[in-house]
């Protein structure tokens, strides 16, 4: 607390406004390679970033060496005449929703217990595919972001992180199949039965190579599916950068269907003990529920400060940042709502078409625009209502816009990826797919 009131005393020496952010983390992790522990490593970091305001410009500089503010400010001072021009205020002292974002017992779950969650994971799988290498790494951190200005705002949480993860490797031949999955969480993850029947139903629907469908066809997208194809080119379209660059197709669309009415799909930052979750975001604007999609309809875009000040809206409590970038607008917590869908139903409704669980290129074609073609990394074929195998030299394009107002249905059931999203499986009909052969 008192180097950053100290940085902040010195920046308004020659700044109108001042803002620190000051983030430290203590993390251990276990990493396996070839079906064994490989290395037990423990990282503790600090830094402390400065942002000003000052002639109407912002100013901007960060460092990890705490011992010489003086040095921070005059960097941020020197660098305000090629900043952008500050169409923001910092934000003044308020009040923040109870977002619980620490389990202590992170913090004390031994190393031990940590290399055996992994190792039991691995031998487990292997029991089940014993032609199958694991890698996979076992991780626990905890730390506290603190944010102070010269308004008088300063937000302060502490979080805890737990996170495992398995990937497997298959060579049959001249084929080579990588699969893999993981979970996130606040809390220690002592029952890992969830990743490892994905990975092993991975590996089983995999082993069968199939020849790739080609035309319009059904696609089923997986939780990893939505997440790795979907979800980049949708949200992309909600972002406040976006909008005030002109460049969002959504822009004059709020209120308007531009989806299936099926979809609705919230931005909610104040779930407890979810990793992505906060009290504030990283300006510490207070965090908030948002519906971004309410049956189909877009609802909101996703601000921050400075983005916010452009548009002439206020900031959606949606700014996100590293410790060595200017903050920018995010989504933090998405969920998206469960429909009526069995997963087996889904795939016994499909004659022919594929499953996709994670595809490689997702950002090639106008990202902004919301379109897509991406060559899927691990999808499978479906024939009359049985997946067949993996599809390989395969490729899925398409306009995000179009695939989410042709869904056929949306899953009973979601999974958490990677702490930041919870989405069920969604199938949607006449997606474009090719195959290379």
């Amino acid at each position: 607390m008192k180097i950053i009131e100290q940085i902040i005393e010195l920046a308004l020496k020659s700044a109108e406004q001042a803002e620190v952010f000051h983030v430290s983390s203590h993390g251990t992790i276990a990493t396996y390679e070839a079906n064994r522990l490989k290395l037990m490593e423990t990282r503790a970091t600090e830094g402390v970033a400065l942002r000003i305001i000052k002639n109407g410009r912002i100013g901007f500089a960060a460092t990890t060496d705490l011992n010489y503010p003086q040095s921070l400010v005059d960097t941020a001072v020197e660098v305000v005449p090629f900043g952008p021009e500050a169409k923001l205020t910092f934000p003044a002292k308020t009040t923040y929703p109870n977002v619980k974002t620490l389990d202590n017992s992170v913090k004390i779950y031994s190393t031990e217990n940590m290399v055996e969650t992994g190792q039991t994971l691995i031998d487990q799988l292997r029991s089940l595919h014993t032609d199958v290498t694991c890698e996979g790494r076992v991780g626990k951190s905890f730390g506290t972001q603190t944010i102070m200005n010269s308004q008088g705002g300063f937000a302060q949480h502490t979080s805890s992180s737990f996170g495992v993860y398995l990937h497997g490797t298959l060579i049959q031949g001249e084929d080579m199949l990588f699969v893999g999955d993981g979970e996130t969480s606040c809390s220690p993850i002592e029952n890992t039965d969830t990743i490892l029947k994905s990975v092993a139903e991975q590996i089983e629907n995999a082993r069968k190579v199939s020849d790739s469908p080609s035309g319009s066809l059904p696609v089923i997208f997986t939780p990893q599916g939505v997440a790795s194809i979907l979800l980049g080119p949708l949200m992309t379209g909600f972002n406040g950068r976006t909008v005030v660059q002109g460049s969002s197709p959504l822009i004059g669309k709020l209120g308007q269907q531009i989806l299936d009415r099926k979809l609705t799909i919230w931005d909610d930052p104040t779930l407890s003990l979810v990793p992505g979750s906060s009290p504030s975001d990283d300006e510490g604007v207070a965090s908030r529920k948002k519906m971004v999609v309410d049956q189909g309809i877009a609802s909101t875009f996703l601000y921050d400060l400075q983005t916010a000040g452009q548009a002439g809206e206020t900031s959606t409590g949606n700014a996100s940042r590293g410790l060595t970038s200017l903050p920018s607008p995010s989504s933090t917590v998405l969920i998206i709502n469960d429909g009526d869908a069995p997963y087996a139903d889904m795939v016994r409704n499909i004659s022919d078409g594929i499953i996709v669980e994670q595809v490689l290129g997702a950002g090639q074609g106008n990202i902004l625009a919301g379109e897509f073609n991406a060559n899927v990394l691990l999808g499978y074929r479906i024939s009359r209502g049985k997946i067949i195998g993996r599809v390989k030299d395969c490729v899925i394009s398409g306009n995000v816009y179009n695939v989410l107002n042709n869904i056929e249905a949306i899953g009973s059931e979601s999974r958490w990826i990677g702490g930041s999203l919870k989405t069920p499986a969604i199938y949607c009909h006449g997606v474009s797919v090719a195959s290379k052969n």
